[in-house]
């Protein structure tokens, strides 16, 4: 059965002129994902969030949110909630204040609400401090409750995490969890920085030139760049039984000719006799590690931009 989407693209394109910022993009959401989307400044991300939040059209192609098309989105955008680029506070404004006018605009008069949306981004103890006063990691979160308002199925924010000091980062990283575990929202977030994102995504899509390169797991990504042997040999069929007949069994056949083990990384000298002695040519065999920050620049095509 094919799996159903929260958020689904279908070959979205974005043409401004001769430039195409988007080039048939489609990405897929689930219910539950904390969805990052990756890619350096200028690779689409804004773009791609616009269009799904109402503000951009796509030139072609098309996207499903909650089962609907672009046509009928509409009728779902009170579900939707986002913080694109900048949250827009009013700095003379307390948190409470600012968060009153979205929520008489948006027609959410019950008692007690706008202090469950403080509590729920960490920003009740703020008081009578105007938000011009407040760290970027308080502007962020009172952008995240701005976009709370209303109580959205699907959260999308655009790089909420970047610039923030480490504790900014923390703060944050801590609210986005507390929403999809606690209160089930599905969050799509972008961002340049990988290493941040992978500490709580759930999911990835990275996007470079306009372009999704991939989708990937958070599993996924991490056995990509964890430490392992990467084997090369002719027969991977018969390899894998010779590695299983040595008690490995934490491996992965990649493709016709790798194979990635990870487990017990100071054996590949065994390794090699074992195959040698079934008649099993080895055309390569190292240790091979990257960062998460490495793989992306790898992907992406290293610091050539």
């Amino acid at each position: 059965m094919e799996k159903e989407w929260l958020l689904e693209t279908s070959q979205m394109t974005k043409q401004y002129g001769r430039h195409k910022a988007l080039d048939q993009v489609s990405l897929h959401v689930a219910q539950g994902d904390i969805y990052g989307l990756i890619g350096r400044n200028g690779a689409g991300k804004t773009t791609i969030l616009r269009i799904i939040s109402g503000l951009a059209q796509a030139t072609q192609g098309d996207y499903r949110i909650f089962g609907k098309d672009s046509r009928q989105a509409a009728l779902e955008r009170s579900r939707v909630g986002a913080l694109i680029e900048e949250p827009g506070l009013y700095p003379d404004m307390t948190a409470r204040q600012n968060l009153k006018v979205k929520c008489l605009a948006m027609g959410m008069r019950r008692e007690g609400y706008i202090e469950e949306l403080l509590q729920t981004v960490g920003l009740a103890d703020t008081g009578n401090k105007k938000a011009r006063n407040f760290s970027l990691g308080m502007r962020q979160r009172l952008g995240i409750a701005l976009a709370l308002v209303g109580d959205p199925d699907l959260l999308i924010l655009d790089e909420p995490i970047n610039g923030l000091d480490p504790q900014g980062f923390v703060e944050v990283r801590e609210t986005l969890t507390k929403l999809n575990k606690e209160k089930h929202i599905t969050i799509v977030i972008s961002s340049h920085i990988l290493d941040e994102l992978s500490k709580f995504a759930t999911h990835y899509g990275i996007i470079h030139n306009g372009t999704l390169l991939e989708e990937l797991t958070r599993e996924e990504l991490l056995s990509k760049c964890c430490e392992r042997i990467e084997l090369k040999t002719s027969d991977t069929g018969r390899a894998c039984t010779v590695i299983e007949a040595m008690g490995i069994r934490n491996y992965q056949v990649k493709d016709e000719y790798t194979i990635h083990i990870f487990e017990r990384l100071d054996d590949s000298g065994d390794i090699t006799m074992a195959l040698s002695k079934e008649g099993i040519k080895v055309l390569g065999i190292a240790l091979k590690s990257e960062s998460l920050e490495e793989y992306f620049l790898n992907l992406t095509g290293g610091g050539k931009e």
